[in-house]
């Protein structure tokens, strides 16, 4: 195996190795993707933390720990109630995974 130090091309062959760390990027990349959606869905209606845990029915400090990134407790009814209170429809859908 060719030696580098392009720390992207370093990480590609620890995943491929590693099934595990696959698993854990996977999952972190998929709370990271949740928690910007809900930033941005607030951002773009003009809310605070607090007035959109008003309309959803809960408190400032869970709308911002569903904002962080690191959360792992991101769930489909926070979602569909956090879509009802802004408006836009939830899509969920499953793609085929992609080669590296």
């Amino acid at each position: 195996m060719k030696k580098t130090n392009d720390a992207l091309k370093i990480i590609k062959r620890m995943m491929k190795e590693d099934p595990e760390l696959q698993e854990m990027v996977r999952e972190s990349s998929i709370n990271a993707q949740v928690s910007q959606i809900i930033y941005d869905a607030r951002k773009e209606a003009g809310l605070t933390q607090q007035q959109l845990a008003d309309l959803v029915g809960t408190t400032q400090s869970v709308i911002a720990r569903l904002e962080d990134a690191n959360y792992e407790g991101h769930c489909l009814s926070i979602l569909a109630r956090i879509a009802g209170a802004l408006n836009p429809k939830v899509e969920i859908k499953m793609s085929p995974k992609e080669v590296a």
